[in-house]
């Protein structure tokens, strides 16, 4: 049995839940005695598991559960290890083995155990410059250390440095969240870092999400204006005992190498000086400021860290002589150069996406055509000394990079592109017949790992903001690529907190203003359905793809907050007093602000502009409104809500009746809904807001619209993803099919013929001119692979958590074989299908595996078999 618990799969040390989540997947040997009928947990202090040593055994527990199991005994204590195992029993009542010993290490999560100061520098560093400073201090370690512990955080990122070994490593740390609620702090094994002696420690903290540019506006100093360092050591000295030592008076501070930093503008180093020297020669007492607000959790979820690196395909020179490095792939993350030179020597390197048809980087695209530059560059002043760059505080949106100022000429192994992204293992994996297929679901992944980071962001490059509808969109699709259950729980938290007491949520998490100014208005005003829905449809795909009821449960007020806020907005009438009965009028939502369905194929700029200033598309927001009360609906029922359950189930009820009278039009020619564009069709199919009866003639008229576009798609950001879902479940494959398989614009495989190696903000990514436009690594439109996983492959959960997994390939599109995996909360599942050619005609052979505690129902040609056990089965039919 494979063992994890909580965030512990990630962290075995520094775990902050007191009650933690424990989860196991059952291996095939046949000693598991197969389906688990029962089961018993021990968690304990010793390995030995004797009794005084349990912490928690309640017993055999009679369940088929396998995740989601709530500890139950005492709250842990801080910095302790813990030891755990389980043993199940099966239909026979057998018990098996107990399983391997699992271990977990919990951090501070008593805040009086906490005696770190925050250390800050004194005023002579000024805030409003983007200053790194580097914090000092000695620790004299009289014995050797047994084993030591730092617990870390700051007001900026930083890096923990012990005797010039970077602990923190290439990572970008804290995470990104609300600063002033909730601030993460890391652990780390310092036990093989000291000697016995004087031992050198430095925190070096730059900007980041703290102090660093964020968002459109590009505002600095969002949660404050003085970089802080924060931790505290806990050293056991072989046979003296524990020595405890905290960041306060007696640290000192300095500048440093790094004269400037900025997480999207990149730094400036100078080579020639030396951090220790300065530390030493040139550093100032620190100052105490006051602790802020936000409460001191562990970290969640794995760090944004190097993931992958990449090497050069080409290195050419520009028209105005810089060295142009191209490494033929998108992504996010930083440039790794040797450098050697004169000292004194100004090299600077700037990275874009886009090369120009000038063969320049090409730095203004992203913004459309509105003002703005990319400010993506490092610059270094080098020491005379050959060495390796790599900035600290940064992180960058790329392809291509310039290098202008060094003397050598660069070779493919002088330079790398190192990936940063949070390190999440991967899920699935998706492959077929049609190569561009396979590229379009590499291209997905790449914007995934561009894309979470500290946060989801829309874009590595642009504005670097968690806007709520992307990640609403894309959350089913993450699901099939990453472990993203605890990743996405962790937004989940910033949501909650970030939303304001009357339930509206800022489009954008965390917030770029902070909560509590008066700047934050706009957000408040900005608040918009199919953005702020992310408060219910991002924890129901949670439950839907893990089974997780407890982010249900955690997240159920802020739910309830969204919803009540939309019905509120409703009643309060405009555009639709009088043009619909009074019964019905009070369920329309036209009023606030809506973004709507954003960015069609046929709007631009001016749709943009439009957007923000022309009332909110009413067939758009109900329709949302809509389906976030039938959801909410659901569940009430899944936690025991009842009462909820059945009043919004009737609001639900009620909305959609207002919706089918206000724009449901039924003709002798068929039915018009809406703007008759084809995402009205799409929301009424997929929401369910038609009667029976108009669904078929709902599916006609969107197939019309789609033959009027020859087979091209005219949707936007919010229906996108469920485009091909709604034309498959409703009878029309063929059709999902020649939109998938489209090659010119707009569509998926139009980008792949472009070169595309990420996924495009929009559909054209470029301008009549032949220029680039807007991000070229935005995951949104992205969310088609979950058809890829969950239509052609036919992998997708009946039940939540895939405890009854549907099986149902949809055959067509030319394709001859295809083939996906995934790791569900029970284990890997597969489906591998292909098109054999026998002598009376074509066949399809399926390959299946269920992983042990699910079951499944697989479609197969025109039959369904139910109740299929875990294993590998076959099953073949003739095509007609």
């Amino acid at each position: 049995m494979s063992l994890t618990v909580s965030t512990n799969s990630y962290f075995p040390l520094g775990m902050g839940n007191p009650y933690p989540e424990f989860a196991w997947k059952l291996d095939s040997n046949p000693s598991n005695h197969g389906v688990q009928t029962a089961y018993e947990i021990q968690v304990s202090i010793a390995p030995d598991f004797e009794h005084m040593s349990l912490v928690w055994n309640e017993g055999k527990i009679k369940s088929a559960e396998q995740f989601g199991i709530t500890y139950n005994g005492d709250p842990l204590e801080s910095r302790t290890q813990y030891y755990w195992r389980v043993r199940v029993w099966d239909s026979s009542d057998s018990p098996s083995k107990w399983s391997k010993i699992a271990t977990f290490e919990t951090g501070i999560m008593d805040p009086n155990l906490w005696t770190a100061k925050w250390i800050s520098a004194k005023p002579l560093f000024d805030p409003k410059q983007d200053k790194v400073l580097y914090f000092h201090k000695f620790i004299t370690a009289s014995s050797a250390v047994v084993n030591g512990r730092a617990y870390v955080s700051a007001l900026g990122w930083y890096r923990l440095f012990i005797n010039d070994v970077d602990i923190t490593g290439p990572c970008l740390v804290p995470r990104w969240t609300p600063t002033d609620h909730t601030l993460e702090y890391q652990t780390y094994d310092i036990s093989q870092h000291f000697h016995v002696g004087r031992n050198r420690i430095t925190i070096v903290v730059g900007d980041g999400r703290y102090r660093g540019r964020l968002g459109v506006a590009t505002r600095r100093c969002v949660y404050g204006d003085s970089l802080a360092a924060f931790a505290q050591f806990h050293l056991q000295l072989e046979g003296i005992g524990e020595l405890v030592s905290t960041t306060n008076e007696s640290w000192v501070v300095s500048e440093g190498p790094i004269q400037r930093s900025d997480p999207r503008d990149g730094e400036v180093v100078d080579l020639r000086v030396n951090s220790s020297e300065s530390s030493l020669v040139n550093s100032f007492p620190v100052r105490m400021i006051t602790p802020p607000a936000a409460k001191i959790i562990a970290e969640e979820v794995p760090r944004v860290q190097e993931v992958d690196r990449l090497v050069p395909i080409d290195i050419k020179r520009t028209p105005s002589g810089k060295q142009l490095i191209d490494f033929g792939q998108n992504f996010a993350g930083v440039a790794r150069i040797r450098l050697s030179g004169p000292a004194g020597t100004k090299v600077k390197l700037e990275f874009s996406e886009i090369v120009g048809l000038n063969g320049e980087l090409d730095l203004k695209y992203v913004f459309m055509g509105f003002p703005g530059s990319l400010e993506q560059k490092d610059e270094i002043i080098l020491s005379g000394k050959e060495t390796w760059f790599q900035p600290f505080f940064t992180i960058h949106g790329f392809r291509y990079v310039t290098v202008d100022g060094l003397p050598a000429t660069l070779g493919p192994t002088d330079i790398q592109g190192i990936v940063l992204s949070s390190k999440l293992p991967t899920a699935g994996t998706f492959e077929c017949s049609n190569p561009q297929l396979e590229k379009l679901w590499k291209n997905v992944f790449w914007s995934l790992l561009s894309n979470f980071v500290d946060t989801p962001t829309d874009c590595p490059t642009r504005e670097r903001s968690g806007w709520t509808d992307d990640i609403q969109i894309f959350g089913p699709a993450a699901t099939h690529l990453v472990a993203s259950q605890e990743y996405l729980r962790r937004y989940l938290s910033n949501v909650e907190y970030e939303q304001f007491d009357d339930g509206t949520i800022p489009p954008v998490i965390p917030s770029e203003t902070s909560k509590f100014s008066g700047s934050n208005t706009l957000s408040r005003a900005r608040t918009s359905v199919g953005w702020g829905d992310v408060s219910v449809m991002l924890p129901w795909t949670l439950y839907r793809y893990y089974g997780d009821k407890a982010v249900l449960e955690k997240q159920y007020d802020s739910m309830r907050l969204w919803v009540d806020q939309m019905e509120l907005r409703a009643r309060t009438k405009r555009s639709w007093k009088g043009m619909v009965s009074s019964v019905y009028g009070d369920h329309i939502l036209d009023t606030g602000f809506h973004w709507g369905e954003w960015l069609r194929p046929d709007e631009g700029v001016m749709s943009i502009i439009l957007t923000v200033l022309l009332p909110p598309s009413a067939v758009v927001a109900t329709a949302y409104y809509a389906n976030s009360t039938r959801i909410l609906s659901e569940i009430s029922a899944i936690i025991g809500k009842k009462e909820d359950s059945l009043r919004y189930q009737a609001a639900f009820t009620k909305i959609r009746s207002a919706w089918q009278a206000a724009f449901v039009q039924i003709r002798k020619d068929g039915i018009r809904i809406g703007s008759d564009k084809q995402d009205d069709y799409v929301r009424a199919l997929e929401f369910d807001l038609l009667l029976p009866e108009h669904r078929p003639k709902a599916v006609d008229r969107l197939v019309q619209l789609i033959e009027k576009e020859n087979y091209h798609l005219a949707t936007g950001f919010l229906s996108t993803p469920m485009l091909l879902p709604a034309l498959t479940a409703n009878g029309r494959p063929d059709v999902a099919f020649k939109l998938l398989l489209q090659k010119t614009c707009p569509s998926w495989l139009y980008q792949i013929e472009r070169g595309a190696t990420t996924i495009w903000e929009t559909w054209p990514g470029y301008d009549k001119r032949g220029n680039a436009s807007a991000s070229h690594n935005h995951y949104a439109f992205g969310s088609i692979i979950t058809w890829l996983h969950e239509g052609i492959a036919g992998i997708s959960p009946l039940e939540p958590g895939y405890r009854v997994i549907l099986i149902k390939p949809t055959i067509g599109g030319g394709i001859t074989h295809a083939k996906a995996s995934l790791e569900t909360p029970f284990g890997l599942a597969i489906s591998s299908w292909k098109i054999i050619n026998s002598g009376d005609g074509e066949k399809v052979d399926l390959t299946i595996t269920i992983p042990i505690g699910a079951s499944a129902v697989v479609h197969h040609g025109t039959d369904i078999t139910e109740g299929v056990p875990a294993g590998t089965h076959f099953y073949t039919w003739r095509l007609k």
